[in-house]
């Protein structure tokens, strides 16, 4: 379940702040972070809103006036927010709210797992309508654009509307 997070998360991401200089592949890294908790047998402290705020934190307190190392790290606890809503997590109170409504984090298996698969398998598919829309909106066919993005992260400039 992967297309569901990268894809929505980087067009969502777009939509918001229009930012050419965000870097993108940190931004999808952190919306798929998560689901390494996978191999923890259930969900963990990425699924919490304290792992999103923690992540939000360390990334602020690190680049203090740094703002260009700032705007490339903090993709990464931007992506962890939006996995959480798109996840559903904030639907586990005692999981999104952790520690604050108890000390033990509850077992089972992880939010986007717990789901019928034919509802995966959708959500897939609209994954993967939002990465061809992100393909066609920041004009990845161009072979210059793609490198841009594979390098750096970054969108071409010239995707920006007019103002």
């Amino acid at each position: 379940m992967l297309l569901w997070f990268v894809g929505p998360t980087v067009a969502l991401v777009w939509l918001v702040f229009r930012s050419p200089a965000f870097d993108y592949r940190l931004v999808a890294l952190g919306a798929v972070l998560p689901l390494v908790e996978v191999l923890t047998g259930g969900p963990r402290v990425l699924h919490t809103l304290l792992g999103a705020v923690g992540a939000l934190t360390v990334v602020v307190l690190a680049t203090r006036e740094r703002r260009l190392v700032r705007r490339r790290w903090i993709g990464l606890p931007i992506g962890l927010f939006f996995h959480l809503v798109l996840d559903g997590a904030f639907t586990r109170a005692e999981l999104f709210w952790w520690p604050f409504l108890g000390w033990a984090l509850p077992s089972g298996r992880l939010p986007e797992l717990d789901r019928p698969v034919v509802v995966i398998v959708v959500l897939e598919v609209l994954g993967a309508a939002a990465v061809w829309w992100c393909w066609r909106a920041f004009a990845l066919d161009d072979p210059a654009r793609r490198r841009l993005m594979r390098d750096t992260g970054q969108v071409d400039r010239a995707m920006l509307p007019p103002a």
